[in-house]
Formats: structure tokens, C-alpha cells, sequence
């Protein structure tokens, strides 16, 4: 194979793109990628945190299990949509939502997006900087987050290619490791017992749906942002499929055995809830068997802070671009947005370690809440209204197409949330209308479908989509850095 065909397969070693778009002639990879990234992705700690929180919270192990299979489904299926977005747009997920809601307004949900890579930067470094300090016995987690986030820095910085990789390498990590705790579990506990069908209730049967559902949702604006760089006639169906049952499969193996491992005997039960990373090791067997499974809790978590701190310092670039009106950024630039994001995630895993399980699942509840509309108004818009056809150049500019603010879908973005406050069932707040439902959270579900129905109308009335896709003016034109440097070097 020639140099100038390994640059197209794989892309440059180090990154060049940021928020612009990606060229055809640097599009490259296959959808199999996708499942890699997303199984590895899942397949780490704060997944098993949240399956436990569904026995935590009230529901007994096997409907536990099943809500979280149902949520997985209905919010891998709206997460995957978004993925369906990269290769025909060819640039990050939150780019696109200018098209919603406008040059200046898409920062709205914009700084709402930084908001949540932040916290879910934050949460995964005080779990996997206790599996750092595990392995180097330092007796100070936060020498470990410290450590964990350093190497989060070095993966993000480089970019695109080295995440897909990790990606892969999480998933052979995360097969092995999960299936040894598996195993364990099995040959330790009465897993069967466990899993005895308990007394049913809808309200909690509803939070674990809530609590996996949301999990998968919080995705959605960044999925899109790893597979932009897939040719833009990939089959969306395939990128659909291969997003969808990597997040779900490896979501729903963590979440189970969080689940089994919050419903096991009190003393064991309690042991996790109290000290996750510790019980894992312990339960692998200790000694050399527990490092190996450290490794494979910070192999996990490193996949996903990476993507949090990738998509985090792009999101802040979209926010600035929008008023500065650059497009490029140099890769020193993506370095120190990195070391700015990671530095902010550090210092909140450091403050927010003491009460874990609570502060996270309010977390996860509440930004379902945020990111239900603004999925419901990007996936109309896209696929009914759009019909996938944007205008990228009027992205990046104010004065065209888009605008800088459009009203109405601000308007509808804002009702969206409200119109979940009734329906809420947080610890923080109960609205009216939950009591009288069993106490179960179906605020989202009232989210996604009032904010979808009422959008469609108002993109019919105020957007003005393109006949057809409009490319930026150099796509077809002009040389490749990287293949006129391949092209010089081959001569």
C-alpha cells in the first residue's frame, strides 16, 4: 500500500480538524469502529454505578435489570440517530444545531453541554482515581485523579484516531475483565436467588428505565463527533446499527452486574455501595487479580473522560467560534482547552467524592431533563423537517441562512423543560403531578414527545431548509496538506 493510500485509510497520526468541516478526501474508517468505541465506552465503572442505583433506589434485581434493558433500547435507538448525523454532516454534533436554533442561540444548550462533560468528567475521575491509587497504594485518591487526568489530556490532545484505538482497546479489556467479575460473582453469591422475581412497582421498574435511558441520551450531543470522519456515503443504517448495539450491549453488561452486585447478601450489598472500586477488586480475588482489574476500571473510564474532555473542549470551541467567527484552530489550541476542561473536571471530582451515589444520580436525572428537547427539536429538524439537507456554510455565519437567533425553536427548547417540571420526581423536587401517578419520573418521556410535537409545526412555519445539501466552496477544490506531503515524499 502507497503512503498516499495509508493517509486516506487512516487520516494523519495527529489530528488536524477541530470544528470545521471534514473534506471528503480525509474521510476514512468503517462503521464496525463505532461498536468498538461505544461497547469499550460502556464498558467501565460509572455504568455499573448506575445499574446499581436501580436496586438502590427500590427495585428488586430482576425488574431492575429489565427497566434497564427497556431505557438502553428507547435511548440507544435516539442516541444512534444522532451518530446517523456524522458522516452525512461531516462535522461535530452541536455544529448542527445552529441549524435549529441559530449562530448566537445554539450556545444555550451549548454551555448546557460543557455543564455535563464536566460532571461526567468529574464523577468518572473520582472512580478511577481510586483504582489508580489501588495500584500504586498511594493511600491519596488524589494523587489518582491527578494521574487519571493527565493521561486523559495525552488521548484527547491527539485526537480522532488514538480515541477510536482506546476504543478498541476498552473493548477487549472490558470483554475480559467483566466476564472474569462475572464468573466470580456467580461462584461466590446465589446469583439465582438474587434474581428472584420480587414484588413489582412501577415507580421504581420506571427509574431504572429513567436511569439507563438517561444514561444513553446524554450522548446524543456527542455522538456524532466520532463519526464525522466515516465517508459520507456510509449507510446510515449501518452507522445506526453499529452505534446502537455497541452502547446498549456494553451499557447493559456493566449495568447488570451493578445491579446483581447492589442486590447481593446486605454485608456484600453495603461493601459496593460503600467503596465500588474496592469491592471490585475484592470480589476479582485480590492480590495480582485486583491490580489487573484496576487496570481494567481505569482502561474503561479513560475511553470515556476521553471522549467527555474531546467533546468538551469542541463544544467550547463551537460557543467561542460562534462569536468570533474562526473555523480552524491549531492542535496547541485543542491542548490547552484540554488542560482548562480536565484542570475544572479535577477540582469538582475532588469536591464531589464524599457523597457519590446521590450527587450522581441527580446528575443523570437532571440532565435528562436538559437534553430531552434539545434531542426531540435536532431529530425532527434533521429528519423530517431538514430532511437531511443543511446548508454548512450558513453554520458559521450569522448574516446567512440560519441566523443568529432563531425564536421560535429557543421558545420551544424552553417549554420542553418546563413542561417536564410537573412530572419531575427528584430528591431536589417532586412536581404536583408525580404523586398522583405512584410517585413515577416520566418527565422525559412527556419532554421528548410535547417538544417534538410542538417543534414540528414551527420548523414547518419558520425554517427554511436547502433543496439539497450545500458543501463548503473548497470541498470539490484545492490540494490536501497530508496528501500533497505524501505525494511529495512518494516522488
Amino acid at each position: 500500500m502507497s503512503r498516499i493510500q495509508t493517509v486516506r485509510k487512516s487520516g494523519p497520526a495527529i489530528e488536524r480538524r477541530s470544528i470545521d468541516f471534514v473534506p471528503a478526501r480525509e474521510r476514512h474508517g468503517k462503521p464496525s469502529g463505532q461498536f468498538t468505541l461505544w461497547f469499550g465506552a460502556n464498558m467501565q465503572i460509572t455504568a455499573i454505578v448506575t445499574g446499581a442505583l436501580a436496586v438502590i433506589f427500590g427495585a428488586p434485581a430482576f425488574w431492575g435489570i429489565l427497566g434497564l434493558l427497556i431505557g438502553n433500547l428507547l435511548g440507544g435507538a435516539v442516541m444512534a440517530l444522532h451518530a446517523a448525523q456524522g458522516p452525512k454532516l461531516g462535522m461535530p454534533q452541536m455544529i448542527s444545531s445552529r441549524a435549529q436554533f441559530g449562530v448566537f442561540g445554539a450556545v444555550i444548550p451549548l454551555v448546557l453541554v460543557i455543564i455535563m462533560y464536566l460532571g461526567f468528567a468529574a464523577t468518572g475521575a473520582v472512580l478511577a482515581g481510586q483504582a489508580v491509587d489501588q495500584i500504586i497504594h498511594t493511600g491519596n485518591t488524589t494523587v489518582g485523579v491527578l494521574i487519571f487526568g493527565a493521561l486523559t489530556v495525552l488521548v484527547a490532545t491527539l485526537g480522532y484516531k488514538y480515541i477510536h484505538i482506546l476504543g478498541r482497546i476498552s473493548t477487549v479489556v472490558g470483554i475480559i475483565g467483566f466476564t472474569y467479575l462475572a464468573i466470580q460473582l456467580v461462584l461466590k453469591y446465589d446469583v439465582g436467588a438474587v434474581l428472584g422475581v420480587g414484588g413489582f412497582a412501577f415507580p421504581t421498574f420506571l427509574l431504572a428505565i429513567s436511569l439507563s435511558a438517561g444514561w444513553q441520551l446524554t450522548y446524543g450531543p456527542y455522538v456524532a463527533d466520532y463519526s464525522r470522519y466515516l465517508p459520507a456515503n456510509t449507510p446510515a443504517k449501518k452507522t445506526f446499527l453499529a452505534c446502537m448495539s455497541g452502547s446498549v450491549l456494553g451499557a447493559q453488561w456493566s449495568m447488570t452486574l451493578g445491579a446483581l452486585f447492589a442486590a447481593i447478601p446486605m454485608a456484600a450489598g453495603k461493601a459496593f455501595i460503600d467503596n465500588q472500586v474496592a469491592f471490585v477488586g475484592e470480589l476479582a480475588g485480590g492480590g495480582l487479580i485486583a491490580i489487573l482489574m484496576y487496570i481494567v476500571i481505569v482502561v474503561g473510564k479513560l475511553t470515556i473522560n476521553t471522549l467527555n474532555a474531546y467533546g468538551g473542549y469542541m463544544t467550547i470551541l463551537t460557543s467561542v467560534s460562534a462569536f468570533t467567527r474562526q473555523l480552524r484552530f491549531a492542535p496547541w489550541v485543542r491542548f490547552a482547552y484540554v488542560i482548562g476542561f480536565i484542570g475544572v473536571s479535577v477540582i469538582i471530582a475532588l469536591a464531589a467524592s464524599a457523597d457519590f451515589i446521590h450527587n450522581f444520580k441527580n446528575f443523570v436525572l437532571v440532565l435528562l431533563m436538559v437534553f430531552i428537547p434539545w434531542s426531540s427539536i435536532n431529530l425532527v429538524d434533521f429528519y423530517f423537517s431538514s430532511k437531511e439537507k443543511l446548508d454548512i456554510p450558513a453554520l458559521y455565519d450569522p448574516k446567512a441562512r440560519y441566523g443568529g437567533w432563531n425564536v421560535p425553536a429557543l421558545l420551544t427548547y424552553a417549554l420542553g423543560i418546563v413542561i417536564q417540571i410537573p412530572f419531575l420526581a427528584q430528591s431536589m423536587y417532586t412536581g404536583p403531578i408525580t404523586p398522583l401517578i405512584g410517585g413515577a419520573d416520566i418527565s422525559w418521556i412527556v419532554g421528548l414527545v410535547v417538544t417534538a410535537a410542538v417543534y414540528y409545526p414551527v420548523a414547518k412555519r419558520f425554517n427554511h431548509p436547502p433543496k439539497d445539501m450545500i458543501y463548503p466552496a473548497d470541498e470539490e477544490v484545492g490540494p490536501d496538506p497530508a496528501l500533497a506531503a505524501a505525494e511529495t515524499a512518494a516522488k
